[in-house]
């Protein structure tokens, strides 16, 4: 992890700007803190911070839940100027009441649930919540550190699911599809060429566009 963020960071952000691309970064409130050059390069080109906890800690070990979402939240707008809009939970971990605590504090939107290939509505004590799509298999941790994939596989995953699910929108109204990389794996140099080629490849892709989750949303 500590490799992520001394050099795979730097090869991400580098490959994001050289395509125009302004990625939703899922970041822990500790982050702006104890990283303090990444988080200011990352708002600096623009990117959208996604609340993910204050530390790497699973959501329903706390005792105080509510708290971490305030103090994530607090130390990202004193990065960034503004509260985040949406929100990540570390490992995708939650509560019963995380949903109405994340709209409680003016998270309008959340990626932890997986469900569908659109944004759609939860109910919840403080208004509706939005499930934001993400993907645990468009994802390099389960891909390559779980099932030990070659690192062409996030290159062919992520073209079929793109073809197809342009091919749906033709005829169904846009989708989303939700690519996730991390430093520490998708930053290192035998796996970067393959990022930067699975993004020209989306670039390519004629009525695909890059679109942050508050942009979705």
């Amino acid at each position: 992890h500590e490799y992520g963020m001394r050099v795979g960071f730097w090869r991400i952000l580098k490959a994001c700007e050289a395509r125009g691309i302004r990625p939703t970064l899922s970041v822990n409130g500790r982050v702006p803190l104890a990283y303090p050059r990444v988080a200011a390069a990352a708002r600096d080109a623009g990117w959208e911070f996604m609340g993910h906890g204050f530390r790497q800690v699973p959501a329903h070990t706390l005792h105080d839940q509510e708290g971490m979402v305030r103090e994530a939240e607090a130390a990202i707008a004193a990065c960034t100027g503004t509260p985040p809009v949406g929100w990540l939970g570390p490992g995708l971990t939650q509560t019963l009441e995380t949903p109405d605590l994340l709209a409680k504090h003016g998270i309008r939107y959340c990626a932890d649930f997986v469900v569908d290939d659109v944004p759609v509505p939860i109910r919840t004590a403080h208004g509706p919540l939005w499930s934001m799509p993400y993907s645990v298999e468009l994802n390099d941790i389960p891909m390559m550190m779980v099932q030990h994939h070659a690192a062409e596989e996030l290159h062919a995953r992520s073209c079929a699911q793109l073809d197809r699910l342009l091919l749906e929108s033709a005829t169904e109204g846009c989708k989303v599809m939700g690519l996730a990389v991390h430093p520490y794996i998708s930053g290192v140099p035998h796996r970067i060429g393959v990022l930067e080629r699975t993004l020209d490849a989306i670039a390519s892709r004629p009525g695909a566009v890059f679109a942050q989750g508050r942009e979705i949303l």
